[in-house]
Order: structure tokens, then C-alpha cells, then sequence
């Protein structure tokens, strides 16, 4: 397979000190690596690396051949929130600017959650109100085992409710309750056992073997059956087993089946050999 991505697709550009904010990396068998990149800020978020976030999301909807989307943050801190200049601003405006500006956080996250591949956060250091919502908003999350978490806006007199859909869903709400009333600070034991996280490492090597591994078990996978996949879930959770959700479901995977991808999946097996996508 050719490199998805061959150059970085995002360089959100921090004037002030000339870096990208966001930047992306790619693999020819169809990982990539979304990197926030703001270390001296603990990759703190402001209206410019949201939107930056945001852009890269919504370019990886339309990459051909990424199967697995891993977001980290550069300097081994995953990403502390708000950054404090950026929430003092917010202090002056009103209402409305507010909403507006809150919109950009809510667009960004509903951008990660829809991408197509499969997405883990890789959590190292911190990972604070919006910076745990970006873990909840993932598919899949694995961590060091001193990452530390808090929805902590209670403590601010605000709530975390432009990231309570991602959280809820994740953890339950029961446990979102608990955590975004108290704002307590747990680490990355505590957030496998409420379901933020789903493995916990020692050490980073160990996190990126787990990353190479799980690379290497999806690299047999075809791409666009990865995204269908995922919009089973997202389309089927919660619903009732009724006739409508069972032809619903012959629908999409009769139409799977006639698919590029399908075809070519099942002439592979019967012939045993590998598909072109993990050829």
C-alpha cells in the first residue's frame, strides 16, 4: 500500500514562535499520528490549535487507505486543557461570544469522533477537561500509568459540557456524574477501572509497542470495511431489535458484500491469498 498521507496534511502555525501547532504523521500501511505540539503550554488548547485540530480531523474523513488514527502530545504531556491565556479572554466576552467560541471545541471533538479509522489516544502526563474529553472521544485509549485526569471545570465554576456527550458515552452516567461533580484528579488505574482507558503501560516503550502492535494486527483489515464497521456501532448502540434495525443491518452488509473491497476480500479467501489491501 502507498504512504495515505506521504507529507504532513496540517501545519497549524503558532506566530509567535514560528512552529506548527498541529502536525501529522503517516505510514505506508495506513497509521497515522496526529500530534499536538505545544510542549511549553503542556499542549494546552487555544482558539488556534482547536482549529487546527479540527482541519486535521476533517481531512482524515476523506484519506484513503488510514485504518488506525493515534493523537498524542508532543513533550510527554497529552494535553493540560484550557490554556490560561485563552480562558482569561473568554472572561470579557459575552454570552454569545462565548457560544461561539465554544462551538469551535464542540465541532472539533464531533471531527473525532467521526473520522472513519480507528482512533486511540496514546496518554502520557496530564490529560484535563478537554484534554480528557479528546481520550473519551476516541475510540480506544491506552496510557502511562502515572497520566492523570480530571474534569476538573467544577473547580472554575464551569462545566464540562461541550466534551459530556464523549464522556458519558465512554464512562456511563453514573461515573460522569461522580467525576464532573467532584473534579477530582485520578490516575490511569483509576481511568481503566471507570472506562476512560483501556490499557495501561509502565513506560513508554511499552506504549509504543502497544501502538506497533496494534498497527500490525490492523494492517489485514480493509480500510473502508474499518469505517463501516464503526458506523454500525455509532448507528446501532441503544437502538431496539426491531424489523427496521434487522433490515437495516441485511442492508449494509448485503451492501458490503457487492462493495469494492468485499469482492475483492472474499475472491482473496477463496483463493488464499491476500487481498490487495494488505498485499
Amino acid at each position: 500500500m502507498t504512504n495515505p498521507i506521504a507529507d504532513p496534511i496540517v501545519e497549524v502555525t503558532d506566530t509567535d514562535a514560528m512552529t506548527p501547532l498541529v502536525h501529522i504523521d503517516s505510514t505506508p500501511d495506513g497509521a497515522v499520528t496526529v500530534w499536538i505540539n505545544r510542549p511549553d503550554k503542556k499542549n494546552a488548547f487555544n482558539a488556534e490549535t482547536i482549529a487546527g485540530l479540527r482541519e486535521a480531523f476533517e481531512t482524515l474523513h476523506g484519506a484513503e487507505g488510514v485504518r488506525v488514527v493515534f493523537l498524542r502530545g508532543v513533550g510527554g504531556a497529552f494535553s493540560a486543557g484550557a490554556d490560561l491565556e485563552w480562558m482569561g479572554a473568554a472572561v470579557e466576552w459575552d454570552e454569545d461570544d462565548n457560544r461561539d467560541d465554544a462551538l469551535g471545541l464542540a465541532h472539533m471533538l464531533k471531527a473525532l469522533h467521526d473520522i472513519p479509522a480507528l482512533t486511540v489516544a496514546m496518554v502520557e502526563g496530564p490529560a484535563f477537561g478537554g484534554g480528557a474529553g479528546l481520550v473519551a472521544a476516541c475510540d480506544h485509549a491506552i496510557a502511562l500509568v502515572d497520566a492523570k485526569f480530571s474534569f476538573s471545570e467544577v473547580k472554575l465554576g464551569l462545566t464540562p459540557a461541550t466534551i459530556s456527550p464523549y464522556v458519558i458515552q465512554a464512562l456511563g452516567p453514573r461515573t460522569a456524574k461522580l467525576l464532573f461533580a467532584t473534579g477530582r484528579v485520578f490516575d490511569a488505574d483509576d481511568a481503566w477501572g471507570y472506562g476512560l482507558v483501556d490499557e495501561v503501560f509502565e513506560d513508554v516503550a511499552s506504549l509504543e509497542v502497544a501502538r506497533d502492535a496494534l498497527i500490525e494486527e490492523m494492517a489485514p483489515c480493509a480500510p473502508g470495511a474499518i469505517g463501516d464497521a464503526k458506523a454500525l456501532v455509532n448507528d446501532f448502540a441503544g437502538q431496539k431489535i426491531d424489523k427496521s434495525l434487522i433490515e437495516e443491518s441485511a442492508k449494509r452488509i448485503a451492501r458490503r458484500r457487492v462493495s469494492e473491497e468485499g469482492q475483492e476480500g472474499v475472491r482473496a479467501f477463496l483463493a488464499r491469498r491476500k487481498p490487495s489491501w494488505a498485499e
